[in-house]
């Protein structure tokens, strides 16, 4: 088998098209009839590419009373009247909004579009406008009125860093979104969904009803895919990937997991896959970073490097506390609930004693993809010189070539502009970290900067390194530290070779300077 004989809606958002061209669907129907009966005005965050938009045109199909796309599916026996809702859908998605009269330009359209169905009484403006549609649209049909938002933050995830710009926008849609509140005898259902929770003395200060379900561990798997999906529904597809690369099912379900799962939005609930990495996986039968790369955050590398944060932190996850899930401030300087709310981090484990969650990288396409895009913001090399880089750092450290690993990391220290000869140590500890990091798809590594441990840890098949580095100290001292403070001593029964690594970093040239190495083999 070459290729997937079935089709998959890679790119396709629109309920109603999946269902009559026959495309896979994950079926999350029974979710849907349990949030529309149970509750009203809802919202929910989940980071881009993960089945928002899938879920707000099933909501719909749902609530325009399309019986016919739902045969088979699971809502099909929970659901008896299907009657047909005026529904109110509003995208911003498409957009790029450089300017609050972008914003103002789309929502008119919408407007314009809903005032031919429902009339209009020459209101004047946009929130004035909108609340006539609803209320017109709930007395013309005698039904509530259904107001789906899809990506309601949007205009203000592209200006995050245009403080300006971000006002107008913030103003702009508190009015809007604020309707909502006001025509609720109108309404008989609303669900706006995005990325970020932004503060609510901005954007939802008026919508205090709304129920967040972002967090509900009832609706934790309601945009993802769980393990038990992926195999039972996809089976065909992880078969054929299987053959092309040589693995067994399980080999290949296990490989998926590593890359693609792992994301949790409540501690204790499943982790879930993302669904646009699995599709495109399956489609094109290869694992590469699908999700990563369908999007560039440059805004998050800005926010990181504003706010001086020290990336090596996140090498065993960072703690938080809970309101890093309910808003976000861009003038904060704690990039972390961004980094959270956009999916490059998730919920990883959870103290209860203290109500803090530890967050980390969900899986190896994040972790990889991200660490391989900052590192250019840190270093020298290019995106297309540091895979070949990475690719030999880990030839040279299974064949015990010290000297070439060492004189290629310099490259990552080259051309340093002079202005940052005062950078503190951590800058260059930054640099060093991402190396390793990033060697660690190919081979076990550590890079760690607490105290009883070395710098970083690099496990090959015959060797183990313990490498040490020194901003404003000799190769010698550093040697001296990895003896005195007994780094060797967990690696003391493994049989492979130790290679210890002293490493001292020269500021006047602001590159590698000397380095040492010590070998030690175990007497058996």
């Amino acid at each position: 088998m070459n290729t997937p004989l079935r089709k998959l809606p890679i790119g396709i958002q629109t309920f109603e098209q999946i269902r009559k061209e026959n495309y896979l669907y994950v079926d999350k129907t029974a979710f849907v009839w349990q949030i529309a009966n149970l509750g009203k005005p809802y919202f929910l965050s989940r980071p881009r590419r993960f089945g928002k938009s899938l879920l707000i045109s099933t909501f719909k199909s749902y609530f325009q009373g399309r019986k016919d796309l739902f045969e088979g599916l699971a809502i099909e026996q929970m659901e008896t009247s299907w009657n047909q809702y005026p529904v109110l859908h509003l995208d911003l998605n498409a957009e790029k909004f450089d300017s609050v009269e972008r914003l103002e330009a789309l929502i008119d359209s919408y407007l314009q579009q809903w005032e031919k169905l429902y009339g209009s009484d020459n209101e004047s403006t946009l929130s004035t406008r909108f609340a006539g549609v609803i209320r017109r649209a709930n007395e013309q049909t005698g039904m509530g009125v259904v107001v789906l938002i899809d990506e309601y933050d949007k205009p203000l995830l592209q200006n995050i860093q245009n403080e300006d710009l971000l006002a107008q926008l913030r103003s702009t849609l508190k009015a809007f979104y604020g309707v909502l509140k006001s025509a609720d005898e109108h309404l008989r259902f609303v669900l706006l969904t995005g990325v970020t929770k932004f503060a609510h003395v901005s954007v939802f200060s008026d919508l205090n009803q709304l129920s967040d379900i972002s967090m509900a561990p009832v609706y934790a798997t309601l945009c993802g895919i769980t393990k038990d999906e992926l195999v039972s529904t996809f089976k065909p597809e992880l078969e054929a990937l299987a053959t092309v690369h040589g693995l067994t099912f399980d080999e290949t379900v296990d490989k998926m997991t590593r890359k693609y799962d792992g994301y949790h939005f409540r501690e204790n609930t499943p982790g879930l896959f993302n669904p646009f990495s699995v599709l495109n996986a399956l489609q094109y039968l290869q694992f590469d970073n699908y999700w990563f790369q369908t999007g560039t955050p440059t805004f998050l590398i800005d926010l990181l490097k504003e706010s001086d944060y020290d990336l090596r932190t996140l090498i065993d996850g960072v703690e938080t506390a809970p309101r890093a899930f309910s808003e976000y401030r861009a003038e904060s300087g704690n990039p972390i609930p961004l980094l959270y709310q956009s999916g490059y981090l998730t919920i990883k484990g959870h103290d209860k004693e203290f109500g803090l969650y530890k967050l980390n990288f969900p899986n190896d396409e994040v972790e990889y993809a991200f660490l391989q895009f900052l590192a250019p913001f840190y270093t020298s090399v290019t995106d297309d010189e540091q895979s070949f880089h990475i690719s030999h750092f880990v030839r040279e450290l299974r064949s015990g070539d010290i000297p070439s690993f060492m004189q290629r990391l310099k490259a990552f220290f080259a051309d340093i502009p002079y202005e940052l000869n005062d950078k503190t140590e951590r800058h260059y500890q930054v640099i060093f970290y991402l190396v390793f990091k990033l060697m660690g798809e190919f081979v076990q590594t550590e890079v760690r900067s607490a105290r009883g441990r070395a710098d970083a840890v690099v496990w090959t098949r015959d060797q183990i390194y313990l490498f040490e580095f020194k901003l404003n100290d000799t190769a010698e001292k550093a040697l001296e530290q990895i003896d005195a403070k007994g780094y060797l001593i967990p690696y003391s029964v493994d049989k492979r070779k130790l290679v210890k690594v002293g490493v001292e970093f020269d500021k006047e040239e602001r590159n590698i300077g000397k380095y040492l190495i010590d070998e030690e083999t175990h007497n058996s």
